[in-house]
This record gives structure tokens, C-alpha cells and sequence, in this order.
């Protein structure tokens, strides 16, 4: 099993936090798998000249699903996964000002 480190916008980001959002899409261009853990970490986009910033604040889940292009081909692109998961312990972190 593996540990993903990814970027998350805000809002996105909220979601998780509150238990509304219980699945990501994404590229499947690391093989994500049941039993990975994602590492969400905020990303605030246009926090800076350079195009954004990570907040500080990180939620790990781990994916209990994974549905991908092989299982509906003419709903998902090459290569798209939609990855259902759980939570583990809470947010990490502050949002820094």
C-alpha cells in the first residue's frame, strides 16, 4: 500500500474536513489501489504571484474504492479514477494568515 500526496483546493478541501465529500477524481497516473492512503493537502491557488501556497492543514483518508476507465470507458477519460475512501484521524494543521 502507498501514500499519495496531494494537492486540494479550499473548498474541496472543507468538504473532506466536514464529512460531505467522500470520494476524489483523479488522474490515475500513480495506480492508486484499496488500502492507499491519501495525503490531502490545502492548496489556496492565487495566494501568491508564483500561482499558490500550501496552507499547513493535511487530512489523511484511505481509499476504500477505486472505479476507474476500465470499469466505464464512456463515462470516465483515460486514465480518470473516481476513489471513494474513509476517514482517519482528523485535520492537521492551521490555516496560516
Amino acid at each position: 500500500m502507498s501514500t499519495h500526496s496531494l494537492k486540494t483546493w479550499p473548498e474541496y478541501f472543507e468538504a473532506v474536513v466536514d464529512g460531505s465529500k467522500t470520494f476524489e477524481v483523479r488522474d490515475n497516473d500513480r495506480g492508486y489501489r484499496v488500502g492507499d492512503t491519501l495525503l490531502l493537502k490545502e492548496w489556496a491557488p492565487h495566494k501568491t504571484a508564483v500561482g499558490g501556497r500550501y496552507t499547513g492543514r493535511e487530512v489523511e483518508v484511505t481509499v476504500t474504492y477505486v472505479l476507474d476507465d476500465g470499469q466505464f470507458p464512456a463515462l470516465l477519460t483515460d486514465r480518470c479514477a473516481v476513489l471513494g475512501f474513509r476517514h482517519l484521524p482528523t485535520c492537521i494543521g492551521e490555516v496560516a494568515s
